[in-house]
């Protein structure tokens, strides 16, 4: 017949009719469960025999604005309402013309598998690069 073999294995993209009753379904657990996100709904449909990937429920939830907004964990890490003195910042419209001029120091912790480890860093303003 000389086809591309590509030809006998297109699937049409016009499934419109089989997602009507997926996305009832999606609705009615979001209704039943607010704060399921895509993975959860997808286990639910799974537990009612309706075998989906997990992208498409994705997909679908995007599309409709189903998906649950994370909450993200804030953590308090300055105390500014002591009695300590407070120092002015003496840099705040100095410009730097060269290097070693001004430098800045900063310190973090990294959250490891069952520990934390503390990141101290020295940067040189000016080429914006860590010196120690």
């Amino acid at each position: 017949m000389n086809l591309p073999r590509s030809t006998y294995y297109h699937q049409s993209k016009s499934n419109k009719g089989d997602d009507q009753e997926l996305i009832a379904r999606i609705e009615a657990i979001i209704e039943e469960f607010p704060g399921y996100g895509y993975r959860r709904v997808t286990r639910a449909l799974h537990r009612q025999n309706m075998p989906v990937n997990h992208k498409k429920i994705l997909r679908i939830m995007r599309q409709r604005g189903l998906l649950r907004k994370t909450k993200r964990r804030w953590i308090k890490t300055t105390d500014s309402n002591h009695g300590h003195r407070i120092y002015p910042n003496l840099i705040k419209n100095l410009i730097a013309t060269g290097p070693n001029q001004v430098w800045a120091a900063d310190i973090t912790y990294i959250g490891i598998r069952n520990a934390f480890v503390y990141l101290a860093i020295i940067l040189d303003l000016f080429a914006r690069r860590a010196i120690g």
